[in-house]
């Protein structure tokens, strides 16, 4: 028997077509019920209901409870950055749907990817950062910089309650749109809450796309992106 990490059980896991498409739904970071992921996976709900009892088992998801209802999220960032870049390397190599539709620009332009921005506008968050000095790069993964730290107390966000948290203030994550790196981690979470705070942008229901408003990308770019002036 080998040793190691079973990367074929995980595989397995993701590959299945309903499997991945509850996945996929659940990208949008929101928490969907058992009827929701079934209709999502075009099977019935008894077996989604096997499905996600496979995937909560795996660590894949998580289920919370709600008075009689019960929601199934994620399990973590590395769930979502393990999908983004899986989207990312089916991209790359022409393994896409054959139906496109009106959402796909919007889509590759700014979405949710998890809990924090990605697409066009999250790249050009994230070189702003280090164009900036307020992200450095080490070793391949970001880290907050003092001045960075100061600009994101400025701009409202509480670092105290982001570093708090037991996962990592910053992380790299690669767009699978875009092919490079955009901003997760809880300060990621914390900049897309922020600008939907802000009233810059607003989470489509039912949709990953995150629109922003004209003012509100333009802010973005100003504040934190590659714009000037």
């Amino acid at each position: 028997m080998k040793e190691g990490p079973d990367i074929a059980q995980l595989g397995a896991l993701i590959g299945d077509p309903a499997r991945a498409n509850m996945l996929t739904a659940l990208m949008a970071g929101g928490a969907l019920t058992a009827s929701e992921l079934a209709a999502e996976a075009g099977v019935t709900v008894q077996t989604a209901s096997s499905h996600l009892k496979k995937l909560e088992t795996a660590s894949l998801l998580v289920q919370r409870k709600q008075g009689r209802h019960r929601y199934f999220t994620l399990a973590d960032d590395d769930v979502g950055a393990l999908l983004e870049t899986m989207m990312g390397l089916a991209s790359r190599r022409g393994l896409t749907r054959l139906r496109t539709g009106p959402k796909d620009p919007a889509l590759r332009k700014a979405r949710v990817c998890y809990n924090h921005l990605a697409g066009e506008l999250g790249v050009a968050l994230y070189d702003g950062l280090l164009a900036t000095g307020f992200l450095a790069e080490k070793d391949g993964e970001p880290a907050l910089t003092q001045a960075g730290r100061d600009r994101m107390t400025e701009f409202g966000i509480d670092m105290a309650a982001l570093e708090s948290q037991r996962r990592p203030l910053c992380r790299s994550c690669l767009d699978w749109s875009a092919r490079r790196t955009h901003l997760a981690g809880s300060l990621g979470q914390g900049l897309l809450s922020r600008f939907e705070e802000l009233g810059w942008a607003a989470c489509e229901p039912g949709s990953r796309v995150v629109r922003f408003t004209l003012p509100g990308e333009q802010k973005l770019l100003r504040e934190f992106g590659t714009a000037t002036g």
